[in-house]
């Protein structure tokens, strides 16, 4: 415990006290619905709040996932944030909103059921509940009204009509947003937008007309390459593998394989996503992760011509390439396609072809069983380990050559591993005088080099990356003269060529990948689709909505063994056939439908849960127009609207921000919200770090156990070797909220918390240190409460100047804290001020009411408790935050510090006006003694800070 209770005052502030008042409030602001924010319409308005009609506050935080440890003392660090702020906001004047829901579908839920046989949903719950009590004990000033998790069917009911929004909506580039398909479909009717291939729409049957639809919709069914995972036993984003090419959860291998997957088109939306982080108040190394991750590319797409083998006798359509250096392309001496990319199996001859070099066979009799060998090798590897620049290159020839449509002339076309097929067009044209890899995979392959960009002087390396004007790139013949053109030029006129000749275009390409939007999982939303006889996806109508979740026996999906990189997925649901087969009148009568058995992944929910808290009790609408516009809507011409304040973890940077941002631009393009972005201003906490130990055999030992001496770490007898990272069961080094409560009281532990520093630079946690905080506490407790009689200590005589003028210094100070997040430097000028009261007999009220007031947002239980013994018989968390006179802020005197060669050796009191001379003579006075009878070398007078004597 924080204090032994022998000789312990009657009626000091102690743990047990503070537990006491803490209960007591925590039940106070429940029954009276203290946090509530109301809304303008609907059942959550209140037009009697003490807030109603003011100008509001939306607080948001990013939504825990509950794991059955419960919280540790690093979880709450942002929680405490906003907390903090939100209180100081309400009392501000402002309407603010600010509750708390749960991220509760996904993986660990999932894994533990498969383990324990205990359905997911009943831990979850458990969890959750857990969560909230351990929020409630820390004070938080959440609207419990407002509380979602992901879970609950009334909540993904929403997420699956906003699937179908999604579904049903198509962007229109021209317009620059999403329209519905119905639209669409109209245009092709009337004959204004062509369809693909030039046909009237009437002339199109049906199955031809959905394909066409299917091709432009945001959300759609694609067999592409994705990432499987056996170990999982389902596919994974690009966002959930990590750079070693492993699941991020489990790190299991993961394996690109071709699959049939649900996708999500966010890559329409790059342009948009990319230009409107510019009108975003967030950290700016955020920022550039999300524009690193859209990747925005201009150049051109480059036809190059092939002829199918012989034998086939098929036509095949050109190799289609992106580049952003179409200027180089007279260099372009050979053709690469991924090992998957689909004109491969189209293009292999039965023999190799005359002139076939050995380096291009991979040692294999023909091209059929060389690109198989080849494909089984590259399947094998990750996207990384394909990518790495340090590998050797490693390729084989397919038997087929294209044309370079600037030369006429044939260049071999091979398939190698370091080309993706995810990635551009998943081919690429290889120009060796201009690419440190395609010129290291040419010297492998003994294929040409032709330079297209003279380089700099004295260069006398290979590859040349650099600017230069253009060299050996002209075709007089074909129009065609790019030589001595610097490298904009250049690449203006062979776009202005290639499109002009039908050979390319002009275009804009983004690393960003559509959005794999698929999990073989069961603890997932269901999708709110069907499938017909011939296995076209089809909408369920909004009057079947939600489609639940239905209960199983076996949670699992089947998982394989981690390399077997040729395994198929297979569903938990794929195995309720009384659910998967359902018969439906979707409009043209009763038929026989299959369920789609895939669910969505962890990420849907929290893509939109912002808007409903907003209006959770709405069951016509996910969202009450009225509503979202007060809560988020633009404030002005040009703001973007969404929350005013989002907190949470840099790790989301380019997972959940850049999903949610996507989603709700659709939603914003369809009309249902006023807002273009979700979250207005983001703000970033940092972590709670810990030290762990481990002993000789490098075990982890109890941390709490380990004691320092003469500068060692020792548990027990045994000396220790300490290191500085996470907290985690696991390092035996957590400490959680339960026991700082226990120990401190939670006031303490959230003025600590706050106190550590920025918010958003990460700390070391030290339970030792929380002491500080808690005789802070019981510093502001005396300076209100006699400790031995519990009388109040409060006087209504005037503050004397000083402590008047003290005061009012901290209020302005700690304003422009709380306006600005820092909230430790607010917690050290309330301490200052506390400090200040000591040498009082009693504490003036005019400054006893306005310290309370300063202290509830980071202590809001004691600031309440001393409220009530100040006479007060309402709740502080509507009452006016303190505000400074401006008069009271100009100090009449100013203490210089008086240096001699940079020492301090006196100060002297002026007054603030004093003119230079003035200062200079009293510090000279000040330290006479000192110079004995010398005259100084220089009198430096810093205005209002310092003087500097040099002797």
């Amino acid at each position: 415990m924080a204090e032994a209770a022998a000789d312990t005052p009657p009626y000091r502030y102690t743990a047990g006290l503070a537990g006491e008042i803490e209960q007591r409030w925590q039940d106070r602001w429940e029954k009276w619905g203290t946090f509530h924010a109301p809304n303008p319409v609907g059942p959550l308005a209140d037009p009697e709040h003490p807030r109603a009609g003011a100008e509001k506050l939306y607080v948001l935080d990013m939504f825990p996932y509950p794991s059955g440890a419960g919280l540790h003392v690093g979880h709450p660090l942002g929680y405490i944030g906003t907390d903090s702020y939100a209180r100081y906001q309400r009392m501000a004047g402002r309407n603010v909103l600010h509750t708390m829901g749960f991220d509760a579908f996904g993986l660990p839920a999932e894994q533990y059921a498969v383990q324990t046989g205990t359905h997911p949903r009943t831990t979850t719950e458990a969890n959750i509940e857990r969560y909230r009590a351990q929020l409630r004990r820390l004070g938080m000033g959440h609207d419990d009204r407002r509380s979602v998790a992901t879970i609950d069917v009334d909540f993904y009911r929403w997420t699956q009509w906003i699937f179908l929004q999604i579904f049903n909506s198509w962007y229109d580039p021209a317009a620059r947003r999403a329209r519905p398909v119905a639209e669409l479909v109209a245009e092709f009717e009337a004959g204004t937008r062509p369809t693909p291939d030039g046909r009237a729409w009437s002339e199109l049957t049906g199955p031809e007309r959905r394909v066409v639809v299917d091709d432009h919709r945001l959300a759609y069914v694609s067999e592409a390459p994705v990432n499987w995972c056996p170990g999982l036993g389902t596919v994974l984003a690009n966002e959930e593998v990590t750079a070693d090419g492993r699941s991020d959860r489990g790190n299991f291998p993961v394996f690109k394989r071709n699959l049939k997957q649900w996708k999500m088109r966010i890559t329409a939306y790059g342009d948009r996503l990319l230009a409107d982080l510019d009108r975003l108040d967030w950290p700016e190394p955020i920022k550039l992760m999300q524009r690193n991750w859209i990747g925005r590319s201009t150049g051109a797409h480059i036809d190059f011509p092939v002829a199918a083998p012989v034998e086939t006798g098929a036509e095949v359509e050109p190799i289609r390439v992106f580049t952003t250096r179409p200027d180089t392309i007279f260099g372009a001496t050979y053709v690469v396609l991924a090992p998957e990319h689909e004109l491969v199996d189209l293009l292999v001859p039965a023999a190799w072809p005359e002139g076939t070099k050995d380096a291009w066979t991979g040692g294999h009799a023909d091209p059929g069983a060389a690109v198989r060998a080849y494909r089984e090798a590259a399947g094998a590897k990750t996207d990384v380990e394909r990518q790495a620049d340090t590998k050797e290159k490693t390729g084989v020839f397919v038997g087929a050559y294209a044309t370079n449509p600037v030369t006429g002339a044939p260049i071999p076309i091979f398939v190698a591993d370091y080309v993706l097929a995810g990635y551009g067009t998943g081919a690429i044209m290889a120009v060796p005088g201009q690419d440190e890899r395609d010129w290291a995979f040419a010297e492998v392959f003994d294929l040409p080099i032709v330079r297209t960009v003279r380089p700099s002087a004295g260069f006398e390396g290979k590859a040349y990356t650099g600017d230069g004007p253009a060299i050996n790139s002209s075709a007089p013949e074909r129009g065609l003269d790019l030589d001595g053109l610097a490298v904009a030029e250049a690449k203006a006129k062979i776009i202005e060529w290639l499109e002009a000749n039908g050979h390319g275009r002009g275009a804009v390409t983004f690393r960003l990948r559509d959005w794999l939007f698929s999990r073989q999982r069961y603890w997932g939303e269901p999708f709110p689709i069907v499938y017909d006889e011939a296995g076209t996806p089809i909408a369920l109508p909004e009057s079947m909505l939600p489609v639940e979740l239905p209960e199983v026996e076996d949670f699992a999906p089947r998982t394989f063994d981690p390399e077997d990189a040729d395994s198929n997925p297979e569903t938990p649901l794929s195995r309720k056939a009384d659910w998967v087969e359902v018969e439906l009148d979707l409009g043209d009568g009763p038929r026989r439908y299959t369920r789609e058995t895939n669910v969505m992944p962890q990420w849907a929910g929290s893509c939109w849960y912002e808007l409903r808290y907003l209006d959770p009790t709405d069951s016509d609408r996910f969202v009450d127009p009225t509503n979202e516009r007060y809560w988020m809507g633009p404030r002005s011409d040009g703001d973007t609207g969404g929350t005013d304040l989002y907190v949470g973890g840099a790790e989301h940077a380019v997972l959940h921000l850049l999903y949610a941002r996507f989603w709700h631009k659709v939603l914003y393009d369809l009309g249902h919200v006023s807002s273009v972005e979700p979250f207005r201003k983001l703000f970033n906490q940092g972590m709670i770090q810990a030290y762990a130990y481990t002993d000789e055999r490098e075990r982890y030992v109890e941390a709490a156990e380990v004691v320092e001496r003469d500068g060692s770490w020792f548990h027990g007898d045994n000396q220790v070797t300490r290191e500085y990272g996470k907290m985690g069961k696991s390092l035996r080094n957590v400490v959680t909220p339960d026991d700082m409560c226990a120990a401190y009281g939670a006031d303490t532990f959230r003025v600590y918390e706050m106190s550590m520093g920025p918010l958003e630079v990460s700390r070391p946690w030290e339970t030792r240190a929380v002491v500080g905080s808690y005789r802070f506490l019981q510093r502001v407790w005396r300076a209100l409460v006699d400790e031995q009689s519990g009388a109040s200590r409060v006087v209504e005589t005037p503050a004397d100047e000083a402590t008047r003028r003290l005061l009012h210094k901290t209020v302005d100070g700690v304003r422009a804290d709380m306006d600005a997040i820092r909230f430790n430097t607010a917690i050290a000028k309330l301490i200052e001020l506390t400090n200040g009261l000591t040498r009082l007999a009693g504490t003036p009220r005019e400054v006893a009411e306005p310290l309370v007031l300063m202290l509830a947002p980071f202590a809001p239980h004691i600031a309440e408790e001393l409220w009530q013994r100040l006479g007060h018989d309402t709740s502080l968390t509507y009452a006016s935050f303190p505000v400074a006179d401006p008069a009271l802020l100009v100090a009449d005197t100013v203490t210089y510090p008086v240096q001699i060669n940079g020492k301090v050796r006196g100060r002297v009191e002026v007054a603030a006006d004093a003119a230079e001379e003035t200062v200079r003579a009293a510090a000279l006075a000040e330290i006479a003694d000192q110079l004995a009878g010398k005259e100084p070398r220089k009198v430096i007078v810093v205005p209002g800070r310092m003087v500097s004597v040099v002797a």
